[in-house]
């Protein structure tokens, strides 16, 4: 029986999808994904052994196809570098490894077992995610195959004193060395230095929010320039600052501190992002309203859109020129495209048992499927915009936890380098005048 139902996932010319749900939940339903199985000695050895299995007339080709696919489906263990087989996995033995001397942007190994929601590809991602895991704390980066390969903080990493509280968000720095998270529900922005795991810059008052000098209320999705300036959302204070590299004052304002609805570029309402655009321009999203701009660092305002049919529009991106993908933070949630002239290009708004539940960032993967957070369900989620499936998954939905495998309350995540967000736009992100 265990060869006939798996057999089903594979024709003699090649995949088709599987009648089968993967998960007896029906919480995520898989499809077969190309992924390549080579880990030399070991492997051919496994292939051989599937060949046994299922007959001599098979094909090494095909019997590497189906090996392919338990290991996707966690059935045999995936293969490290070395050949040796790994299982789904722990967060034990973490560390990150620097790519080639001082400078360079380290790269991200896992190690151990990885833990992943059944039916997940590992194949859909093309490298690790960094998420800001708010409720836990912490910084992690997983890899494809759902193993951590770095947290922060650990032990030793904060100065006597010194807090790290709720981070929000996360993003990488353009050059891939350091990440700037956004402690929103603690008033600080923190930028951590990878290599050394220290904090090399901070702005706000730890746990007492304002609008004064050193202060913000509820900041978001702070982002680094090529330069080094910082740019983020202040929320409840309806602005945007600007930052000079390893300044304490902003440069520029923009927005009305304390006026919260749309008039950019006088007043924006309650801005919770701004993101960087392949034209020089950022993307501003406004909670109140319902509206994203584009506009420049001089804070010339060159479009506003309304996203369609969104409650809560959080950290809208764009997917392409003149096309935007953008999140409802509701529940039930929803994630969408649209265009520069507000309409619908795509949703996703499953309902339900499968329904989202306040989700506050989505990104545009390079094969065209959409990373998200799923933050009170405790999820990181890859949407198949096609079949509109969930086709990778790390968390479980409404099981908060801090165990390998488990998040809670995760709002924010980027890419490793060279996908991440920041260093992707690096050179086209306007600068400031």
């Amino acid at each position: 029986m265990f060869v006939v139902t798996f057999a089903s996932y594979f024709d003699v010319g090649g995949w088709r999808r599987s009648p089968y749900a993967l998960d007896a939940s029906l919480e995520h339903v898989g499809r077969p994904r190309k992924e390549g199985v080579a880990c030399g000695g070991a492997n051919r050895a496994r292939v051989d052994s599937v060949r046994g299995r299922v007959g001599s007339a098979v094909t090494a080709e095909r019997a590497v196809r189906l090996l392919a696919s338990l290991v996707v489906l966690g059935l045999v263990g995936a293969c490290s570098g070395t050949g040796s087989a790994s299982r789904p996995a722990s967060s034990g033995n973490q560390r990150a490894v620097s790519s080639s001397g001082a400078g360079r942007a380290p790269t991200f190994t896992g190690a151990g077992l990885g833990h992943l929601a059944a039916g997940s590809h590992p194949g859909v991602l093309p490298g690790p995610v960094l998420i800001a895991d708010e409720g836990n704390d912490r910084l992690l980066i997983v890899d494809p195959h759902g193993r951590v390969a770095w947290t922060f903080p650990q032990p030793g990493d904060l100065p006597s004193g010194v807090e790290f509280k709720a981070p929000d968000d996360a993003f990488f720095t353009p050059d891939g060395r350091q990440i700037i998270a956004t402690e929103e529900e603690y008033s600080v922005v923190t930028l951590i230095d990878i290599a050394s795991r220290k904090i090399v810059w901070r702005y706000g008052t730890p746990g007492s929010p304002g609008s004064g000098p050193n202060h913000l209320s509820n900041p978001d999705d702070a982002i680094v320039l090529p330069n080094g300036a910082v740019l983020l959302a202040d929320i409840k204070n309806c602005r945007l600052l600007l930052f000079d590299k390893g300044a304490q004052q902003p440069r520029r304002v923009y927005g009305t501190t304390g006026s919260c609805f749309h008039d950019p570029p006088a007043r924006y309402g309650s801005p919770n992002g701004a993101f960087p655009m392949r034209n020089g321009h950022y993307l501003v999203t406004e909670i109140n309203g319902d509206w994203v701009d584009e506009i420049d660092l001089s804070g010339k305002v060159y479009a506003s859109v309304q996203p369609p049919g969104i409650a809560y529009p959080s950290d809208t991106n764009e997917v392409s020129p003149g096309t935007y993908l953008t999140v409802d933070y509701s529940d039930p949630g929803q994630i969408e495209t649209f265009d520069a002239s507000g309409r619908l290009v795509w949703r996703y708004q499953p309902t339900g048992a499968l329904s989202l539940n306040h989700p506050s960032l989505a990104l545009p993967l390079p094969n065209r499927d959409v990373l998200a957070t799923d933050d009170h369900n405790d999820r990181i989620i890859v949407v198949d915009p096609k079949t509109n499936q969930i086709v990778w998954q790390y968390g479980q939905r409404g099981q908060p936890g801090a165990a390998p495998g488990l998040l809670n309350g995760p709002d924010g995540l980027d890419l490793a380098p060279p996908n991440s967000d920041l260093v992707v736009h690096a050179k086209t992100m306007g600068l400031p005048g």
